[in-house]
């Protein structure tokens, strides 16, 4: 089979840039949301500007953060490791203090790895096109949330909307903003979702935002017919 032609890698590494691009302002709007006015009348370009640079300053205390963890669990893995060494009553207590060591250890390597990529994330969260299209997120998002919110109201099953937890209801938002208003496909805008979900949400918050905005979807293509 040929392989691609110059032109056509050059398409590919543009469209990957984009979704790039767009996965990072997601992100950027989901931690500026809960820092907005309450009101539309104070959202101004200032004020949104404002807390795009808040989001990028919570994703700089979050690696921070992943870093005195992942320190903390590495000691605590060596203190496991000197303890099977030196305090087991028998080989498989020592078994089991081992098995832990590894688990702190397995535990800091994931969150050293998610140090490594937030100072990327803030790299691209200063690019013109990223904060562009976080703030016609966030824009779009208040202009519309009434619509928004009864769209999502009318997909949830035995749940309210303002008893979720507020990063579940911003992530729906969020999804529901693109897929109405800003013309992302659907399956792009729950995968998105759904990524969200698994980084900033509780253990079963993506399998719940997922079954949500499928049924948001079905109603949309119920309503366009």
């Amino acid at each position: 089979m040929a392989g691609l032609s110059p032109f056509g890698c050059g398409i590919c590494f543009f469209l990957v840039s984009i979704m790039q691009a767009r996965r990072i302002a997601r992100e950027l709007a989901l931690l500026s949301i809960s820092q907005l006015p309450a009101t539309q009348e104070n959202l101004d370009a200032q004020s949104l500007q404002n807390v795009v640079v808040a989001a990028v300053r919570t994703l700089t205390s979050e690696a921070e953060d992943a870093l005195e963890a992942a320190a903390a669990e590495l000691k605590q893995s060596n203190d496991r490791l000197l303890k099977s060494q030196t305090r087991a009553a028998d080989v498989q207590s020592a078994r089991t203090m081992v098995t832990e060591a590894i688990e702190l250890a397995q535990t800091a390597i994931n969150r050293l790895g998610v140090a490594i990529e937030i100072p990327e994330t803030i790299q691209l969260a200063n690019q013109n096109d990223v904060r562009s299209y976080a703030l016609e997120i966030v824009r779009t998002l208040k202009a519309n949330q009434d619509e928004i919110d009864a769209l999502l109201t009318q997909a949830l099953v035995d749940w309210q909307l303002n008893r979720l937890a507020a990063v579940d209801r911003d992530i729906l938002r969020i999804a529901v903003t693109e897929m109405v208003y800003l013309g992302i496909p659907d399956r792009i805008a729950v995968n998105e979702a759904v990524e969200l979900a698994k980084r900033y949400s509780g253990d079963e918050g993506h399998r719940f935002i997922n079954g949500v905005l499928r049924r948001v979807t079905d109603r949309v293509k119920a309503q366009t017919k």
